[in-house]
């Protein structure tokens, strides 16, 4: 029991850790005169665009600001806590 919940504590970190490279990406995207060919920020890119897409046209721009990244905060925080609830209860289950 004790090698899953370590499992799921390594995923809600990994989503931690993915979750603050998602907040580099949308501050990123308020400076549009970025080099996005710069090898890091293409990178960041590649790793978070994927996932922003899958929430773009879910929520319509207002006023020009993708609010989209919000809903895709929100899942991203859904599942982290999700994840750290399952681990706890993995290891209370185990006594």
């Amino acid at each position: 029991m004790e090698a899953l919940s370590f499992l799921l504590q390594v995923l809600a970190q990994t989503l931690s850790i993915y979750t603050l490279l998602l907040l580099v990406r949308v501050l990123l995207s308020w400076f549009p005169n970025l080099d996005w060919s710069n090898p890091l920020l293409s990178t960041v890119s590649s790793i978070t665009d994927p996932y922003l897409n899958a929430f773009r046209g879910l929520i319509p721009p207002l006023g020009g600001l993708d609010l989209s990244a919000i809903l895709a905060f929100l899942a991203l925080q859904l599942v982290q806590s999700l994840l750290q609830g399952a681990s706890v209860s993995v290891l209370g289950a185990g006594y």
